[in-house]
């Protein structure tokens, strides 16, 4: 389970390590577009955030029992008690740990981030971090994500990770 900021590279970087690995690769968000026929901004601006973040539990429960793999979720998700107690009991979370600055420079650009259409969305960036950063540190494996790493180099990082665990990668 890729855990994390937006912009840390969760989607990318699970990609790249379920192909590595011969696995499915799954995508909390994707799920929840698909299920919902809209995109998570437009879930955001219709229904609320508490409204998204129940079903984005309920999704992740019901992708965490599927066939083994590498599941990316939303950033907020791992705040959710529940959802980080279900993922340490089902799979092996990671975090993919990157600087303010490295997450700045790959989500400025993007729309696609309803919480950061804010007056100033590089704050509000901060201020989710500092904020979030308690429950990721809950996470069961910590890899750092660096600005000149590549996907790839970043992938291979997370599988050295996943290897120190010998119920994950027998």
């Amino acid at each position: 389970m890729m855990v994390g900021m937006m912009g840390a590279g969760k989607t990318a970087v699970g990609g790249e390590l379920a192909r590595n690995l011969g696995v499915p690769f799954r995508d909390s968000d994707a799920e929840i577009e698909t299920a919902a026929n809209a995109t998570i901004a437009e879930i955001f601006a219709r229904d609320g955030e508490a409204f998204f973040r129940q079903k984005e539990a309920q999704v992740i429960a019901r992708l965490l029992k599927a066939a083994p793999g590498i599941l990316s979720v939303g950033g907020g998700a791992f705040l959710n008690a529940d959802t980080r107690a279900l993922i340490h009991e089902l799979g092996v979370s990671v975090w993919l740990k990157a600087g303010l600055e490295l997450l700045w420079s790959r989500v400025k650009r993007k729309d696609t981030r309803p919480l950061l259409r804010t007056p100033d969305p590089r704050r509000t960036l901060a201020e989710l971090m500092e904020a979030r950063e308690p429950a990721y540190a809950q996470a069961d494996l910590i890899v750092e994500v660096s600005a000149g790493a590549s996907i790839e180099e970043t992938a291979v990082q997370v599988r050295a990770a996943l290897a120190t665990r010998p119920d994950v990668l027998a």
